[in-house]
């Protein structure tokens, strides 16, 4: 792993959903530059998969497996960063699940898997974190995964949507809550990024290169480095906002259908 800084030298921080895509990115990130990380993900092989990665590129990273919506399991998570790494700095909520399907015909057990890992995961989070932060009385930040289908209608995905519009607003809400304890709470809201999920539509890269402004879908570490700007000591005057990381999509919005 090639070192460019130790902004984040004595941080900790735990990521969620973070065994492949984005999420990985953020953890290599975050250890590239000094944090410790606790790297969650739903599939235990992945989480070890993707912590030995990071751990062979130098970084100090630990595998944490287990469901991100259980509210015992992140208390546990939590409890595991403060015992592994003496504190907890950092939380980042990026575990989701995308559930495609016509509104007229989508299931409610399927908008409760969406409403239950996407907010209820996030907020739980936040809350166990922040109640880590204000006992430690050092600050700390919190940041949601949102999206751009947060800002603009995308067909078949009215309840992934509307659940990525609920973070925003609930980091926007927290600001209230949080500050006085000097706990900065984002946003960020990717669009077209290519990954192992998304690449597997071999259209994918094709499509949305013709329709993003910028002419390519972002990588992950595109939105990694936003990611990383907002947990940084440098974003400490910044809270409550949303950041589209979309390449100029929502500016003109094409679909891709």
């Amino acid at each position: 792993m090639e070192r460019n800084g130790q902004a984040f030298h004595n941080r900790v921080a735990i990521v969620t959903g973070a065994g492949q895509g984005i999420g990985l990115e953020i953890c290599r990130s975050l250890a590239e530059q000094g944090a410790s990380v606790v790297l969650n993900d739903v599939q235990k092989s992945l989480a070890e998969e993707a912590a030995g990665i990071i751990q062979r590129e130098g970084g100090k990273c630990i595998p944490y497996a287990g469901d991100a919506s259980d509210v015992d399991f992140i208390r546990e998570m939590v409890a595991e960063a403060v015992k592994q790494f003496g504190k907890l700095d950092i939380a980042i909520a990026n575990a989701g699940i995308t559930l495609y399907g016509e509104f007229l015909d989508y299931k409610k057990e399927d908008l409760m898997k969406v409403l239950d890992l996407n907010v209820g995961g996030s907020f739980f989070l936040a809350q166990v974190a922040a109640l880590q932060m204000r006992d430690q009385n050092s600050g700390g930040r919190i940041l949601f995964m949102s999206s751009v289908t947060g800002h603009q209608a995308h067909k078949n995905l009215a309840a992934y949507g509307m659940s990525k519009a609920a973070l925003e607003m609930l980091a926007k809400t927290l600001v209230l809550e949080l500050a006085p304890y000097g706990i900065t709470v984002n946003a960020i809201a990717p669009g077209a990024t290519a990954t192992e999920r998304t690449l597997a539509d071999k259209n994918y890269e094709e499509t949305w290169s013709r329709i993003t402004p910028i002419g390519k879908p972002a990588t992950t570490k595109d939105i990694a480095h936003a990611a990383l700007f907002l947990v940084s000591p440098g974003a400490g005057h910044i809270t409550g906002q949303s950041l589209v990381i979309d390449g100029g999509w929502t500016s003109v919005s094409p679909s891709p259908y």
